[in-house]
């Protein structure tokens, strides 16, 4: 079992940065794929970020060149650098856990097994 805890999300203008952190328990956190997923009011939930327990990223491509994921295994924490946020961004980001072991990187949800609860991120001016 792993538990997920999300911080770092706020009020941000447009074309500002956050920094999202998930700190998760458990001895095996470097074993997992990592993700952050977010979930707009009235919309399904979306990939944006993972990285593989090797520390390689894989971004969606809405995200690619704004966003960097990292992950510190030595303290069990994933982070999310959001850059040039924009208002549709707003959303409850999510981080999750995958243990999928294949030959690609995860990007459904239905891959992953863990899920933290969530951290809004209000992108406003």
């Amino acid at each position: 079992q792993v538990q997920l805890v999300e911080s770092g999300g706020g009020l941000v203008q447009p074309g500002g940065s956050l920094r999202l952190s998930c700190a998760a328990s458990g001895r095996t956190f470097s074993r997992y794929n990592m993700g952050w997923f977010r979930q707009a009011p009235g919309k399904e939930r979306e990939f944006a970020a993972g990285i593989s327990p090797g520390g390689s990223p894989f971004y969606a491509d809405s995200a690619n060149g704004r966003f960097t994921i990292s992950r510190d295994n030595a303290k069990s924490t994933v982070y999310l650098q959001m850059n040039s946020l924009k208002p549709e961004e707003t959303a409850v980001y999510y981080c999750a856990a995958s243990k999928y072991s294949g030959h690609y990187y995860p990007r459904e949800t239905s891959l992953y097994d863990y899920w933290g609860q969530g951290t809004q991120v209000t992108v406003s001016s």
